[in-house]
């Protein structure tokens, strides 16, 4: 009998699951500390954005005013899963509390200790002062709240005090304190001994609550912190007068008001404070989720724990390392038209992109540049190399994603610094996003125009380039690169029809190229031939491309799956998926290379991706997968692929009967992501 009645795990469900495989590094002591505590700072961020898009997404079903069976059906099924949601997010809340004191302990056998409010060193109190006084007062938004007035909109995702105050007569008053968000979360205090000390911000500023509150005098106070998250869907206004990239700011902005979606507090809190709060900010208890916590919030911040000068409880730094025959000393443009390379981040150094566009940027033959852009680092050398190329008279064009969520403030801001420099933009549309990750560049080489190119699974993003793996194809493949140059008129024009050949495109063909690709497998796997599909993919989702992989296991194709997050396909079920298994790898770098090895008979189709096997990748996004030419490349994402399937250390069954088991085994310890590093040092 089948451990699961149903084909599919829900989406929502299987992700929370994946945020569990990320606090189970921050539980494996096998982890350096204080990169554990930084793994509970990425579960808390993974969780918050969960509850800004994914929650928020089924509690807008959960509420759906349609009438109709069907559509009263969904809504019980949407408010039963916004309950499992909950249950799920407060045992994983809970224990990520466990584990934070466990580390805390841990952190104090290294002389590392954290000091609260009560338990400042007497030496350490006129450095909290002068540090209060002089770096955070100033910044302080704090709000006296009245029974009668409407409560001020929190915004979303950032931390606030709630203040209790007991005055004479037994009067109660409230008021809120916003915590700075552009203020370091954690304050090292001095030491006179070998000790180091660190405190939380929140706890500085409960040091000195009478003198933030000294007119009101209060008889005795008290400090609780609360955090609201909020739908982070972006509604649009149907005024045509305005432009694309103004609809998208407005729009941003409106978010940061927008319904509130999970409303966590103090568990310490006092029942009449959240009383008055549920009911002040109009909190509904049945479709809200309202989490206790702990005395901290927005533990995302974890994120940036301080190294606190100990390299004994970090990772070892790798270096990043150079691609063989491809000189960064020598012009790239030479080196790329005699054959392709493929850079993988971040055991390569990401110094090729930025190198390739800055050699464009001053080349007397380079004319044009089109590249798209999804999200750039803060301080992005990618914008920088594209300004300076069109400071230097060539024609850039830019497709930049102004719905790059939670980064559209950033790209409105490089768009307009852009357009200001004379590059040209291409939007995307609000039912249309662009996901591919491409460039080509125009040089004229013996009268003609010449392409070279880069496609890419991930960001032209220096700053993730250091911890998330992708992989970037560079080429002068005419076959390839016509076909990349069609998707940027796909851009200017998406009514038309286009014919891709080489690529694979969403929303044109991608699912069924796929689909052509593993029928192929289903078709020799019966003719006796080799038939085998491996994958790496972020998440599948697309119940369609699940069915076609079910199919292709019961006609007896091997597949091997490597998923980081969200998997709604459920392997080593009898007659079902028996020939599918799949794993998840969580480590010190995100996965996040995205790519294919087909069978073939032998022969290995071989294509890396933007795209993940979900609905909108397929059908609402403009993604691009490319095929390997080169037969070196395609042997060696075989062989990467290879390596991160014996991984034993870092990776975990995926919708097993016991959930994230780890794949350990009683071979030597393989652990891919050193192992990848040692691949491409030898």
């Amino acid at each position: 009998m089948s451990t699961f009645p149903n084909k599919f795990i829900n989406r929502e469900i299987s992700w929370l699951e994946f945020n569990q495989r990320v606090l189970q590094e921050a539980e494996d002591e096998s982890v350096p500390l204080i990169e554990r505590i930084r793994f509970l700072g990425i579960f808390s961020n993974n969780l918050d954005e969960f509850y800004k898009v994914r929650y928020a997404t089924v509690k807008r079903s959960a509420l759906r005013v349609d009438s109709g069976k069907k559509t009263q059906k969904n809504k019980v099924a949407a408010k039963e899963l916004l309950n499992k949601i909950t249950r799920n997010a407060i045992e994983l809340q809970q224990k990520s509390f466990n584990i934070l004191d466990q580390i805390i302990k841990l952190l104090e056998s290294e002389n590392i200790f954290f000091v609260d409010e009560n338990s400042l060193k007497k030496y350490q109190i006129k450095f909290a002062t002068e540090f209060f006084n002089e770096n955070i007062s100033p910044s302080l938004g704090v709000i006296v709240l009245n029974k009668s007035k409407k409560i001020p909109k929190f915004k979303d995702n950032l931390s606030f005090l709630l203040i209790r105050m007991e005055l004479n007569e037994g009067i109660i008053k409230h008021a809120i304190i916003h915590i700075p968000k552009d203020l370091k979360r954690f304050v090292e205090l001095p030491s006179n001994d070998s000790n180091r000390y660190v405190m939380m911000l929140d706890d500085l500023i409960r040091c000195h609550l009478n003198e933030i509150f000294k007119l009101f005098s209060p008889n005795e106070i008290q400090a609780n912190m609360i955090k609201i998250s909020r739908d982070a869907e972006l509604d649009f206004d149907d005024d045509i007068s305005k432009s694309y990239l103004d609809k998208i700011t407005e729009s941003v902005n409106d978010r940061l008001s927008g319904d509130p979606v999970r409303f966590v507090y103090d568990s310490k809190i006092s029942l009449d404070s959240l009383s008055f709060l549920v009911k002040k900010m109009k909190i509904d208890n049945d479709t809200d989720s309202m989490i206790p916590g702990g005395k901290y919030h927005n533990r995302r911040d974890y994120m940036s724990f301080p190294s606190l000068k100990k390299k004994n409880l970090l990772y070892k730094q790798i270096k990043p390392l150079e691609i063989k025959e491809f000189d960064l000393n020598k012009t790239l443009f030479k080196s790329i038209a005699q054959k392709d390379f493929l850079l993988h981040a971040p055991y390569h150094k990401f110094l090729y992109v930025i190198n390739f566009l800055l050699e464009a940027s001053i080349d007397p033959k380079v004319k044009n540049i089109y590249i798209t852009i999804y999200r750039l680092s803060k301080l992005s050398k990618v914008a920088s190399a594209l300004i300076n190329a069109a400071k230097n008279g060539k024609k850039v064009v830019v497709q930049i994603e102004l719905q790059a969520r939670f980064d559209e403030s950033a790209n409105i801001k490089y768009a307009k610094e852009m357009q200001s420099h004379g590059i040209k933009l291409i939007f995307g549309s609000p039912q249309l996003k662009v996901h591919s990750k491409i460039c080509i560049i125009e040089r004229k080489e013996n009268k003609v125009l010449k392409k070279y190119g880069f496609i890419s699974t991930g960001n032209f993003n220096e700053s993730t380039a250091k911890i998330y793996t992708d992989m970037t194809l560079f080429t002068s493949n005419n076959e390839i690169l016509d076909e990349v140059m069609l998707v940027f008129n796909f851009f200017r024009a998406n009514y038309k029809k286009y014919n891709f050949k080489k690529l694979i495109v969403s929303p044109i063909n991608t699912e069924k190229n796929l689909n052509k690709l593993i029928n192929r497998e289903i078709k020799n796997a019966k003719l006796g031939k080799p038939a085998w599909i491996k994958i790496k993919l972020n998440n599948i989702t697309s119940y369609n491309m699940v069915k076609s992989l079910y199919k292709a296991s019961r006609e007896g194709v091997q597949i091997q799956m490597i998923i980081r997050s969200i998997c709604c396909l459920i392997p080593n079920e009898l007659q079902m998926s028996e020939n599918i298994e799949v794993i998840s790898i969580i480590d010190k770098f995100l996965e996040h290379t995205r790519f294919m090895i087909f069978c073939n008979n032998n022969s290995n189709n071989v294509y890396l991706s933007s795209a993940d096997w979900m609905t909108r990748n397929l059908e609402n996004r403009v993604e691009v997968t490319c095929p390997i030419i080169d037969e070196k490349i395609k042997k060696e994402i075989l062989d990467i692929f290879n390596i991160y399937w014996n991984d034993n250390v870092k990776s975990r069954f995926v919708n097993h009967p016991q959930t994230n088991k780890y794949k350990r085994n009683t071979k030597p310890n393989f652990r891919s992501q050193d192992e990848v590093y040692n691949y491409y040092l030898n």
